[in-house]
């Protein structure tokens, strides 16, 4: 069976305010990351790159930065459906090498796909006065766009930066990018084209 996948646009020229744009990475972690983690996304390394150029414009210009982490407890009801992984203070829960936060960064620890449920995370980011909330990391269809979504009800405008997304398929990513464009509305471009002010 063939889909037809519906046309969008990348937005090629993404100026944010720093200060009311957050930039998210969700569970950029060992457990899907690397290659030896439990859940790993093949394509989730190939985005580092990416993100991390993202990380650099968003330090140079005081943009808050947050990294969710998938946590979990032992015998987590979740386990039913993935088996284990990412259970909290081990190797694969850790964010991986390349993309470690500093110390100024944030910290969001989640239960469950969306990194809103459960967390401090909307909290945050109106004691910060955040408008703007850039979406990078991985899986796409589950925790990225679970976020997204939750971020979009709450009326927070939501960025993609589709290289610095990564999905088990690609119909997995273009589901994703079609939620985010015609359901919430999102801005859908490329990390080099984001630039925050």
């Amino acid at each position: 069976m063939e889909i037809k996948i519906p046309e969008y646009k990348i937005v090629d020229n993404v100026k944010l305010e720093s200060k009311t744009t957050s930039l998210i990475i969700v569970d950029m972690q060992n457990d899907f990351v690397h290659p030896q983690g439990k859940l790993f996304v093949p394509s989730a390394p190939k985005s580092i790159p990416y993100i991390k150029s993202l990380i650099q414009k968003a330090r140079n210009k005081g943009v808050l930065i947050i990294y969710t982490q998938d946590w979990h407890m032992k015998n987590d009801p979740e386990f039913s459906i993935w088996g284990e992984h990412a259970i909290q203070g081990t190797w694969g829960a850790e964010i991986v090498e390349e993309l470690k936060p500093e110390p100024n960064d944030i910290l969001v620890k989640k239960l469950r796909y969306d990194a809103f449920y459960g967390t401090s995370l909307d909290h945050v980011l109106r004691l910060h006065n955040i408008r703007n909330i850039v979406i990078t990391g991985t899986v796409a269809n589950i925790c990225v766009l679970h976020t997204a979504g939750s971020a979009a009800l709450r009326w927070y405008k939501v960025i993609l930066p589709i290289d610095a997304t990564s999905a088990l398929t690609e119909f997995d990513l273009y589901s994703t990018i079609r939620q985010i464009d015609f359901l919430y509305k999102g801005i859908i471009t490329k990390s080099e084209y984001i630039e925050f002010i």
